[in-house]
């Protein structure tokens, strides 16, 4: 993981693609969010989606799995490299959570990261905080899912 010096605004990463079957959605959905388009296709046909259609709630957690796993990698190869590896802070939460488009079984959704905004902390300024953007686009190059992240990263100058 960088360090607050190490990034930039408009560094763009993609973190990998996810393909929503239509038992991965109903196990889901039975789990955290049973309304009847997430659990049947017939249901789902007949909703306003026109398919059986994944839980956004699903969307986002797989599009953080894939945040999470790319930044483990991207970790792991820098310790390999030698490289010190920032450890980020929590992240004190997000806004603009938008489900654009329905997610519909078949789909292939791919995730990507990209930052908008980047400061140093006032209250710690050993800190900075990051927002960015994560998205999903499907197969056919549709926006699917947005929202604005925001997290704590270290600075590796800590008194600048």
């Amino acid at each position: 993981m960088n360090f607050f010096e190490d990034l930039k605004v408009g560094q763009r990463r993609e973190v990998g693609s996810f393909t929503f079957t239509s038992g991965a959605i109903k196990t889901f959905a039975a789990k955290f969010d049973p309304q009847r388009f997430h659990l049947s296709e017939e249901e789902g046909r007949k909703s306003l989606f026109g398919g059986l259609a994944a839980s956004g709630w699903h969307v986002g957690s797989v599009g953080m799995k894939l945040l999470v796993l790319d930044s483990q990698r991207r970790a792991s190869e820098a310790l390999a490299r030698g490289e010190e590896v920032a450890v980020w802070g929590p992240s004190p939460g997000f806004r603009e959570l938008r489900w654009i488009k329905p997610v519909l079984a078949g789909d292939t959704i791919s995730f990507a990261s990209e930052i908008e905004t980047l400061r140093t902390s006032a209250s710690r300024p050993e800190w900075g905080i990051l927002e960015a953007r994560h998205s999903g686009t499907n197969q056919r190059g549709e926006l699917v899912f947005s929202m604005l992240a925001i997290a704590f990263v270290p600075r590796r100058n800590k008194g600048a």
